[in-house]
């Protein structure tokens, strides 16, 4: 790398992206690039927040393959069938895991009462309470964290195990990323603490151990370079196929669109043209794959508001210098 180049792109890091903590970048399976920020080591795993939903989406496709989930068609209360939906509200009885999936289920607010959400005792209860109202699936409501717990309440029942004991014995341990324990956050301060903690480990659980979908999972860079890097390559690692290859081309095409931003599974689809897609979540965590010019670039951040936005910072001043 050029000497100048590198200088200017960690100084452009740490005057506009000051709350990085760490970037990867590889090219053709290759570390071109990576360097930590703010204190943070290799070995420090930062809360990833929405970058979780795409993990959690491979666990899905590698959940399906293995006969545990049938189809993304089925219907979410067929998973459910203690729960108690009047018989008047149609439109809960209609969602899918597909709608899940691609952000097209409804609900029943306008903006997600996280702290309500929070502070059940049954977070999958509370959660289903919310799924439904007037609007018809089909239409793109973002779920950040309420939603997509419904994902995990489904995964635990198909699958018969806990989301992280599944995507350790299935993921984690294949590609040796290291997260040893579920985290249970008993109310709402400890909750705001694990937003702002700077060096957090571990995955989110509800009070009954289901593990989060949308949010919660902490992982280093590397880790979130590895996951990208699987998926550049077609599930493989190490000449075993871990995420099926089906699975990856369609998680990551278009699927469902928030105007001019289109999503796959889980997953935002950034150039569907140039097979460009990512894994974003809040205060800049990125996991940014682009399949034509064989890079992986992840950056992990610890969360602040506002946070600028790190495609820019990736097409502008990052892709451009490995490219080559």
């Amino acid at each position: 790398m050029d000497q100048r180049k590198k200088i200017l792109l960690e100084k452009i890091i740490n005057g506009s992206y000051s709350n990085t903590a760490g970037l990867v970048v590889l090219k053709d399976g290759k570390i071109r690039y990576e360097n930590y920020f703010n204190g943070y080591t290799a070995v420090n795993a930062v809360h990833v927040a929405s970058v979780t939903k795409s993990i959690f989406s491979a666990l899905i496709g590698i959940a399906i393959e293995k006969g545990y989930i049938k189809s993304i068609d089925k219907k979410v209360l067929d998973f459910f069938p203690d729960y108690d939906v009047s018989r008047d509200e149609k439109t809960i009885q209609s969602v899918t895991i597909r709608n899940m999936l691609t952000m097209t289920a409804p609900y029943k607010y306008k903006k997600e009462p996280y702290e309500q959400f929070f502070a059940s005792e049954n977070w999958i209860k509370a959660a289903l309470d919310l799924l439904g109202g007037k609007r018809q699936a089909g239409q793109f409501t973002y779920s950040a964290i309420i939603g997509t717990h419904i994902l995990s309440g489904i995964f635990v029942k198909a699958t018969g195990q806990s989301v992280l004991d599944f995507a350790v014995e299935n993921l984690f341990s294949p590609l040796e990323i290291h997260v040893e324990h579920s985290v249970i956050l008993h109310d709402k301060e400890e909750q705001l603490a694990f937003f702002k903690e700077k060096n957090v480990s571990g995955w989110v659980a509800d009070p009954q151990g289901i593990n989060t979908a949308g949010w919660g999972l902490s992982l280093t860079p590397v880790d979130m370079a590895k996951i990208g890097q699987l998926y550049l390559d077609g599930g493989i690692w190490r000449d075993k196929q871990i995420i099926p290859a089906w699975w990856i081309k369609e998680s990551t095409k278009e699927h469902s669109r928030w105007g001019k931003f289109a999503y796959g599974y889980l997953w935002w689809i950034i150039d569907d043209k140039e097979q460009i897609y990512a894994a974003m979540g809040d205060g800049g965590n990125v996991i940014y794959v682009n399949t034509k010019k064989r890079m992986v670039i992840s950056i992990a951040c610890f969360f602040v508001r506002h946070a600028k936005d790190r495609l820019k910072l990736i097409k502008e001043y990052i892709e451009p210098v490995f490219e080559n």
